[in-house]
């Protein structure tokens, strides 16, 4: 028997409505809250939420001495349209070099790590 069940997972970020409307377009779904928290509620019932962490620092990706910390995996259909998508939004490359793998990394607007991955 469980203990608990998983409410969401929290972002800590400069700017949490800035990083909840990326996700919003990355993932689709809307964004509630203002201020030192938002939450991206998805249309499957998930959520997705954001904390106003002042002095927040980005992890570093790839850095054997700092921890990435976590990275999401986001699937998708096709990774070429996907990261045409997501550099468009403000994300940055960190590791798409090699065409042949089926996933991608890449770092959201406050730096935090994820993957596209092929379904």
């Amino acid at each position: 028997m469980a203990l608990a069940k998983l409410g969401a997972v929290v972002l800590d970020c400069p700017d949490p409505r800035a990083l909840a409307a990326f996700y919003a377009e990355v993932l689709g779904g809307t964004v509630e809250g203002d201020g030192e928290w938002a939450e991206l509620k998805a249309g499957d019932g998930r959520s997705l939420a954001f904390q106003a962490a002042p002095g927040h620092v980005s992890p570093k990706w790839p850095a054997p001495d700092n921890s990435q910390q976590f990275h999401l995996d986001l699937v998708v259909d096709d990774l070429d349209t996907a990261e045409q998508g997501v550099l468009a939004l403000g994300a940055r490359t960190l590791d798409a070099e090699d065409r042949s793998r089926t996933w991608r990394v890449y770092a959201d607007p406050a730096g935090h790590p994820f993957c596209l991955c092929a379904c």
